[in-house]
């Protein structure tokens, strides 16, 4: 190339390079969302704002605790003004008139004693109750279910990395296995298996891309907005362990403070309440009555002087038949308390097998990270050595393929293992009736933001 060329080349290069500058200086420069990231405590104070159940499930509650208000009321005096006005109109054989009629009245009664009325009210604070620890249950499970598909995002671009670096890493024995075909140091087997499992992992790729779409969609249905910024992820230096606490001990702590025991506890006495009341109506019920009234209305709607009346009662009812319908109301309230009593034997009995097995599983997976560990080490040693064992003819295509595979199964299983044990820690604590406010705190300590490649692949 003559002299003039390269100079005119270099002056085309050097004033290209001026007019890309002057255009990224004249346009600002785009953040994406993608550039930041978001971790597990953010999700759940966003997820509290904006899912369904948790508002319906506070709601509820409120809703209780109005009922509660409105039993309580039918205990408390009733007021009432009554006022009317009348033209009255009268005729005989001695008098014809017509006149305005007025009266006035204010009346106020209270119970003094009404068995249904107040194991009635008895039954609402018990309902409000439970509407309290249903909520607390609501969003104990919705934090659980939170976690769960934060993870299952996680795996999801852990598996896109994964089968993308074992494609990578196939792709270079491919090479490798292609420069030594040319030289006749290979065989037309070794080449064809090898691009077999990269077409193979080219498709799954394609998967495994989609599959993280789905995960991040599902998170999106749990916030309310779409989750676009990278998920911090689970520090290397971090030690996964439960605490200390026995089994025994999470078990006394969840039946003494699980929020879905409590509730099942709060319906039977409601149940209970729910008995009383309709034996009640076998009472008699005693109330007082005090009376103030004015009218001008006589006997017979007569004209009179102006009356004031001033009446202070007692009065007391007695049920003596009503055709055997509360008798039979209080033959199935009684059936009610029952369900309500076996309802809570199968929640006490859930709280226990809950607790176990999320104790047991998350300390199998604190020991059985260590050991994938372990096993990551020793396949990532074995594919090395198979890969240069390839180059001087010492093995074949299928211990290579043998070997990446081993290296990213054991990549998986570890993930795998980690994300079983935070969710499952994540459990023992929603059983064990711990704030998940508190659990989601302690497990978020144990991420950081991360990219997936520098985590997933081999160095």
């Amino acid at each position: 190339m003559s002299a003039p060329v390269v100079l005119m080349g270099g002056a085309f290069m050097l004033a290209a390079g001026v007019v890309l500058a002057q255009t990224s200086a004249a346009t600002p420069t785009a953040v994406s969302a993608s550039t930041f990231s978001t971790d597990l405590m953010q999700l759940y104070r966003e997820a509290r704002l904006e899912d369904p159940r948790v508002l319906a499930s506070y709601s509820r509650a409120k809703a209780g605790q109005e009922h509660q208000r409105e039993a309580l009321g039918a205990l408390l005096p009733q007021v009432s003004l009554n006022a009317g006005t009348n033209r009255i109109h009268q005729e005989s054989d001695l008098v014809q008139q017509s006149y305005d009629s007025e009266n006035y009245s204010l009346v106020l009664r209270q119970y003094l004693y009404n068995k249904a009325a107040w194991e009635n009210y008895q039954k609402f604070k018990s309902l409000a109750k439970q509407s309290e620890s249903e909520a607390l249950e609501t969003q104990a499970e919705a934090t659980v279910e939170l976690a769960q598909r934060y993870f299952a995002a996680l795996a999801a671009e852990d598996e896109l990395e994964l089968v993308r670096a074992e494609r990578q890493t196939t792709q270079k024995s491919l090479d490798r296995v292609n420069a030594l075909y040319e030289k006749q140091m290979a065989m037309i087997t070794d080449q064809l298996d090898l691009k077999a499992r990269v077409d193979l992992l080219a498709a799954q790729e394609l998967d495994a891309r989609n599959q993280a779409s789905i995960s991040r969609e599902a998170l999106a249905e749990i916030v309310g907005r779409p989750v676009k910024e990278k998920l911090n992820r689970i520090r290397d230096d971090v030690q996964l362990r439960v605490s200390a606490q026995s089994l025994e001990s999470w078990v006394r702590e969840g039946m003494a403070l699980n929020p879905a025991l409590k509730a099942n506890e709060s319906g039977v006495e409601a149940a209970g309440a729910a008995l009383r009341s309709g034996k009640g109506g076998h009472y008699p019920t005693l109330s007082l009555t005090l009376s103030a009234q004015q009218t001008n209305e006589g006997y017979n709607n007569a004209l009179a002087p102006r009356t004031d009346s001033y009446v202070a009662g007692i009065g007391v009812q007695v049920p003596l038949y009503s055709g055997g319908s509360t008798s039979a109301r209080v033959r199935g309230l009684y059936q009610d308390q029952i369900t309500a009593e076996q309802q809570l034997e199968s929640v006490q009995r859930r709280v226990v097998k809950e607790i176990t097995s999320a104790y047991l599983t998350a300390n199998s997976s604190a020991e059985k990270i260590s050991a994938s560990r372990n096993a990551l080490a020793s396949a990532q040693l074995s594919r090395v050595a198979a890969e240069k064992a390839l180059t001087y003819g010492m093995v074949n295509a299928v211990d290579v393929l043998t070997s990446v595979r081993n290296e990213f199964r054991a990549r998986r299983d570890l993930l795998k293992t980690q994300y079983d044990f935070i969710t499952n820690v994540l459990t023992l604590n929603r059983w064990a009736g711990k704030p998940p406010a508190e659990g989601v705190e302690n497990v978020n300590a144990w991420l950081s933001p991360g990219s997936p490649a520098q985590n997933l692949t081999s160095p």
